[in-house]
C-alpha cells in the first residue's frame, strides 16, 4: 500500500513539473504588441483663407495664426523628440508642410519647401536635431505675416486635398503617417464647390442653415437627410488625422457639433482608424494635447 501511494505521489510530482516548464517555455507565451512604423511621417496642412485676417476675425487673447504657430512648434518638438529616441542608424523620418490651393506668392512656396525635411542616418547631426523647432518656428511666421500682408485670403480646398493629394504626399509604407490639420473647420474653395444630393465638398455658416442644421434636431435631420461631404474615392486607412483649430460661428449654439459631425463622418467614410477634432485654444493648453497624440504608438 505504502508503494503504491509512494509512486501515485512521484507520478504527480513529474506531472506537475512537466506542466510548469511547459507553461514557462517562451513561445507558448503571447507574444508583445508593437506598433509597426517607428519611422514618423508627419504633414502638416494649413489652411491659409480668411480664418487668420486680423481684420475679418480678430482675436483680443490671441490671433488665430498665432495659436497655428504655437501648435507647429508642439508638432516640430514632439517630432525632435522622437528622432532623439531613436538610434542612429533607425532614424528615417519626415515632416513637411502643405497647402491647399497654394499660395501665388512665391516666397511662401519657396519657404514651404525648405520646410519639407527628411531626417535619417546620413544626415541626423546633433545640430541638425536641435535647429528643427526654431527653424520651422521662424519660417513658418514668415508664411503667416506673408499671407496676412498680402490679404487674398482664396478659401480652403481641403476636400480636394484630400481627394486628390493627400494619398500620394502624405502616406509611405513602413511609417506613421500622421497629417495635422490646421483649420477653422470651415472648408470653401469655389473652384470645387460641388453638390451631389445632400452632400457636399465644402460646409459653410451658410450651408449649415441652408441644411437645417441650427436647431436642436440637427442630429436626426443630418442622419435622416445624410448631410456630409462627398466622399473621395480614397482608403486611407494608413493615415492618422488631427484637426486643430475648430472656431464655429457662435450666433448657432449647435454649429461647433454639426462642424465635428462632418468631420467625424467624412473621416470615419475613409476609413481613418485614429484622428482627433480639436476646437481653438492656446497652445499652452494644446501642446500635452499634440504631443500626446503624436507620441501615441
Amino acid at each position: 500500500m505504502k508503494k503504491t501511494i509512494k509512486i501515485l505521489v512521484l507520478t504527480l510530482l513529474a506531472i506537475s513539473v512537466f506542466s510548469c516548464g511547459k507553461t514557462d517555455k517562451p513561445e507558448n507565451k503571447p507574444k508583445a504588441t508593437s506598433f509597426k512604423g517607428d519611422n514618423y511621417n508627419i504633414s502638416i496642412l494649413i489652411d491659409l483663407s480668411d480664418r487668420i485676417s486680423l481684420e475679418k476675425n480678430p482675436n483680443p487673447t490671441m490671433a488665430f495664426y498665432q495659436r497655428d504657430l504655437g501648435y507647429i512648434k508642439s508638432v516640430s518638438e514632439a517630432f525632435t523628440d522622437h528622432l532623439k529616441s531613436k538610434k542612429l542608424k533607425q532614424i528615417n523620418d519626415k515632416m513637411q508642410i502643405f497647402f491647399n490651393p497654394e499660395p501665388q506668392d512665391r516666397q511662401i512656396d519657396s519657404i514651404s519647401k525648405n520646410l519639407r525635411i527628411a531626417v535619417d542616418k546620413n544626415n541626423a547631426s546633433k545640430e541638425l536635431l536641435n535647429s528643427i523647432s526654431a527653424n520651422y518656428a521662424a519660417q513658418t511666421q514668415k508664411i503667416y505675416e506673408s499671407a496676412i500682408k498680402d490679404n487674398n485670403f482664396i478659401g480652403s480646398d481641403i476636400w480636394n486635398f484630400f481627394d486628390t493629394k493627400v494619398k500620394d504626399n502624405c502616406i509611405e509604407n513602413d511609417s506613421r503617417n500622421i497629417l495635422i490639420i490646421l483649420t477653422d473647420g470651415y472648408v470653401f474653395y469655389e473652384g470645387t464647390a460641388i453638390k451631389e444630393g445632400k452632400r457636399s465638398t465644402y460646409i459653410t455658416s451658410k450651408l449649415i442653415r441652408e441644411n437645417g442644421l441650427n436647431t436642436g434636431d440637427w442630429q436626426k435631420k443630418m442622419k435622416d437627410n445624410d448631410f456630409g461631404f462627398i466622399k473621395p474615392d480614397v482608403d486611407l486607412s494608413k493615415l492618422e488625422v488631427l484637426v486643430l483649430g475648430i472656431n464655429p460661428d457662435h450666433n448657432n449654439p449647435y454649429e461647433e457639433k454639426v462642424i465635428k459631425a462632418y468631420w467625424t463622418k467624412w473621416l470615419t467614410e475613409m476609413n481613418v482608424q485614429h484622428f482627433e477634432i480639436k476646437n481653438a485654444d492656446l497652445p499652452s493648453n494644446m501642446h500635452k494635447i499634440i504631443e500626446d497624440f503624436i507620441a501615441k504608438n
